[in-house]
């Protein structure tokens, strides 16, 4: 376990190699559901708008 051990910390730099791969993890996240997100509340918005011009 010794390898497995050394792993984790990194050397001694397991706190900003870690941070790293969350904060990169966190954004990468963002980039994939926000546009998601976005691309829903103009269909639904487009949606709603469509309804109103029905007769």
């Amino acid at each position: 376990m010794k390898s497995f051990h050394e792993f984790i910390t990194m050397g001694g730099f397991a706190f900003y190699v870690w941070t790293s791969y969350a904060i990169f993890a966190a954004i990468f996240a963002w980039n994939v559901i926000q546009p998601l997100v976005h691309r829903r509340r103009v269909r639904e918005r487009l949606a709603r708008r469509l309804r109103r011009m029905q007769p």
